[in-house]
């Protein structure tokens, strides 16, 4: 059976990443596509690297029939995705990838985003999307909400060792490097060329960055008790890749053990031997998170690397995942693809 997509906000870079990655996926077929300021515009117009596809025209939302749509993905900003979504059919199943499900607690929501969230009832029935940890709830969704891609990175690092009992709560620091396709494809100054190349910079520091609300949600109910991190992510001039250092106090190799066990049957999420770090460019591309662990000089301490492409694991391949689980298809269908190097 082939399921047929509707993709929202095709024209920014998570929209066309879902179009390349369900362009061979052999159980969904995409039958419309939408953008704002594109409308009309063929999605080789918009990127020329999906020219061989033969794709809907970008319509305005209002005028695609739902009726012939099984799922769709919401490519949306914030704050937009949410009014929209309130508007689709009722039986439609949908996977959201911007941030407006994320947060459980409308007041979470608020202190992090800075305004009332304008569907309530909708976030009260939002699963949360990172699927390795949350299977058998999104199977049974209609409304799935996509995790923050630095979101994701940290907690494949650390869920499994907060579950476990095997650091200290109270002393965990999460240094991560993005590159610039998570800040979307709007045109932003800090983002040109001149701006950005030759240099980095840390971004959102001092406990400011909106994931830090993903991060105290999923945390403290992995724990049962409040857990909170320090964060501090950094722009780097690269286009694709994150690579979180996390920094932890326990055994390292029980660390690694407890990664080991924890993802031993998980098809994408791989944890190198021990002393192994991984990098960005070993997952371009791809579905995959690499894990690493090491120890450090002071008995003790370890240091967990994490690294995934923000834009296959940590959005639109996430959000393909957990669609197939909601189709009632192979979780890894049209997702085992081999990263791209160099």
């Amino acid at each position: 059976m082939t399921h047929r997509i509707a993709i929202l906000g095709a024209s920014g870079y998570t929209g066309a990443e879902l179009v390349r990655l369900i362009a061979t996926h052999p159980s969904m077929r995409i039958v419309a596509l939408s953008a704002d300021r594109k409308a009309g515009m063929s999605m080789a117009e918009v990127f020329p690297f999906l020219r061989h596809l033969d794709l809907a025209r970008l319509v305005k939302i209002d005028e695609i029939d739902f009726s012939t749509v099984d799922l769709c993905f919401c490519a949306l900003p914030h704050a937009t995705s949410q009014a929209v979504i309130a508007t689709l059919p009722r039986d439609l199943k949908i996977v959201d990838l911007s941030a407006d499900f994320r947060l459980r607690d409308p007041a979470e929501y608020e202190k992090w985003y800075g305004q009332p969230h304008a569907a309530v009832e909708l976030q009260k029935e939002a699963v949360y999307g990172l699927t390795e940890f949350y299977r058998d709830e999104i199977r049974a969704a209609r409304l799935v909400a996509g995790t923050g891609c630095n979101a994701a990175t940290g907690q494949f690092a650390l869920r499994p060792l907060i579950a476990a009992g095997v650091i200290d709560l109270d002393d965990i620091l999460i240094d991560l490097k993005a590159g610039v396709s998570g800040a979307g494809r709007s045109l932003k100054e800090n983002l040109l060329h001149a701006e950005l190349s030759g240099g980095t910079h840390a971004y959102s520091a001092g406990g400011k960055h909106r994931h830090l609300g993903e991060f105290d949600q999923e945390f403290s109910k992995v724990a049962d008790r409040p857990v909170h991190v320090r964060f501090t992510p950094h722009l780097l001039p690269m286009n694709r890749g994150i690579l979180a250092s996390v920094y932890v106090k326990g055994d390292a190799k029980i660390i690694h053990q407890t990664l080991e066990k924890a993802y031993e049957s998980e098809p994408f999420l791989k944890v190198l031997p021990f002393g192994t770090l991984p990098s960005t460019r070993d997952v371009a591309g791809s579905n995959f998170c690499h894990l690493g662990v090491i120890g450090d000089r002071v008995p003790g301490r370890a240091l967990v690397v994490a690294v995934l492409d923000n834009l296959t694991k940590g959005s639109s391949g996430q959000a393909i995942q957990n669609a197939n689980l909601m189709l009632g298809l192979p979780e890894t269908e049209g997702l085992m693809l081999t990263p791209v190097f160099p």
